[in-house]
């Protein structure tokens, strides 16, 4: 006579589910996915500011380009033609350059003879960069170029001053 079987415990029944706890193996599609990023109605403002300027730089360093000079060479350039001349540390402060990347821009600004650097009278450890003559004729090509890319732009958003919203932002 063969003994009554006994049931395996080993190993789960599957035959049935188990509806005492509910399933987490497949995601319910009427339960929102917490590591899923939400969906994003509008740009905020600062990604609409940043990618306003950055077309606007690509576009103005194109024409900057054809004649010879970076975006961040015509900044520097713009920033020394009060020939009083100005500290590295301070230029990098007002451009907010790395002040690595800016002596390299003076150096080519320097090298390609539309800068120069002398030591500061009063402070003789302190080197000034000041644009010169040959520069200052240079900046006012590039400056015509950057104005007219700037009349475009202005006419293109269909407003002569498209910068009062920007002024408003950046007053402190």
């Amino acid at each position: 006579m063969t003994p009554p079987a006994t049931p395996d415990t080993s190993m789960p029944d599957t035959s049935m589910p188990d509806t005492s706890m509910p399933d987490t193996s497949m995601p319910d599609a009427s339960m929102p996915d917490a590591s899923a990023p939400a969906a994003v109605d509008e740009p905020l403002l600062i990604e609409l500011l940043t990618l306003a300027q950055r077309r606007l730089a690509r576009d103005l360093a194109a024409r900057l380009e054809a004649e010879g000079c970076t975006l961040d060479q015509w900044r520097v350039m713009r920033c020394l033609i009060d020939d009083a001349g100005r500290s590295m540390g301070d230029l990098a402060q007002a451009l907010l350059i790395p002040q690595a990347s800016l002596s390299r821009i003076v150096d080519a600004l320097t090298e390609a003879g539309l800068a120069y650097r002398r030591q500061d009278e009063q402070d003789r450890r302190r080197i000034t960069a000041h644009l010169s003559r040959r520069g200052l004729i240079r900046l006012e090509r590039l400056d015509a170029l950057a104005a007219a890319h700037d009349a475009a732009v202005r006419a293109a958003c269909g407003t002569p001053d498209p910068g009062r919203l920007l002024r408003h932002l950046t007053e402190a």
